[in-house]
């Protein structure tokens, strides 16, 4: 397979997407903006890994994370080998899944909007909550915000499975009823270029090295 070409366009922006790393709950339970929901041992452990492989790239020049503890605590390392401070950002926040928050995957797989969440998510709004659409226009317009402010660099953002998953369908032209088909496991990195005329999309769900990103 060849190579991915590393190198952008000067002013064009290499955002690089890192969901947080496991927690107590991940599969089980969707949490959503609840607080005091920590990274797992296992997530610690892929945060330092994440950490490791952007060490691999040339340095960043920003770290954005969400306000939520499992993605500052995923941000924490990074931000230590990277020798960047973390600035939160509302607009990486996880989907707010309003009256859903907290309940267990088991019981929402038995509800029949679950059909409607996993294949029309675009006609789904979360009772008290986000729509699928709503999320997705916040993140990319996010992802555009932090694009504009660092032109020509790279930038760190720590988020959430399905801002991510959003963000990276639409910069592929992928309707949104079918972004529930893209994996982004915990601390995996996922790499798209904005500010380069149509997005460019590097990688998707990566949980090891980087290095084949860096320009030989």
């Amino acid at each position: 397979m060849a190579r991915v070409p590393a190198v952008a366009p000067a002013r064009a922006t290499t955002l690089i997407l890192l969901r947080h790393g496991l927690t107590r709950s991940t599969g089980r339970i969707l949490p959503g903006r609840a607080p005091g929901l920590h990274l797992s041992e296992r997530g610690r452990v892929q945060a330092e890994a994440a950490a490791a492989a952007l060490s691999e790239l040339p340095a960043p020049g920003a770290l954005y994370t969400s306000p939520l503890e499992r993605t500052r605590e995923t941000a924490a390392p990074v931000a230590r080998a990277l020798g960047l401070r973390a600035r939160s950002h509302r607009g990486l926040l996880e989907c707010d899944f309003g009256d859903w928050t907290g309940r267990s995957l088991a019981q929402l797989r038995r509800t029949r909007d679950w059909s409607t969440v996993q294949h029309a998510p675009s006609a789904f709004r979360f009772p008290g909550g986000e729509s699928f659409a709503e999320m997705q226009r916040r993140i990319w317009d996010t992802l555009g915000e932090l694009a504009a402010a660092h032109p020509g660099q790279s930038v760190v953002a720590v988020s959430h499975a399905d801002p991510i998953k959003a963000a990276l369908t639409y910069a592929l032209g992928v309707p949104l009823d079918l972004f529930q088909r893209t994996v982004v496991s915990p601390g995996s990195l996922s790499v798209l270029v904005l500010g380069a005329g149509a997005p460019v999309v590097l990688c998707v769900n990566r949980t090891g090295s980087l290095s084949e990103l860096v320009a030989s």
